[in-house]
């Protein structure tokens, strides 16, 4: 589980890091979608870890 909870996060930044790039955008630029990436992370690591102890 925590497999997915470290990369859930790294996935979803490599992705907008690549569309930043292909679509000739700085870091600068995209930093708000790394804010946005961390953010909905991070609500998906709490849920999984409630559920985890919920079931367990």
């Amino acid at each position: 589980m925590f497999k997915l909870i470290v990369l859930i996060p790294l996935l979803l930044s490599l992705v907008w890091f690549f569309y930043l790039t292909y679509k000739g955008y700085s870091l600068a630029d995209g930093k708000q979608g790394f804010q946005y990436i961390l953010v909905i992370s991070s609500v998906i690591a709490v849920f999984f870890t409630i559920m985890y102890f919920v079931t367990h």
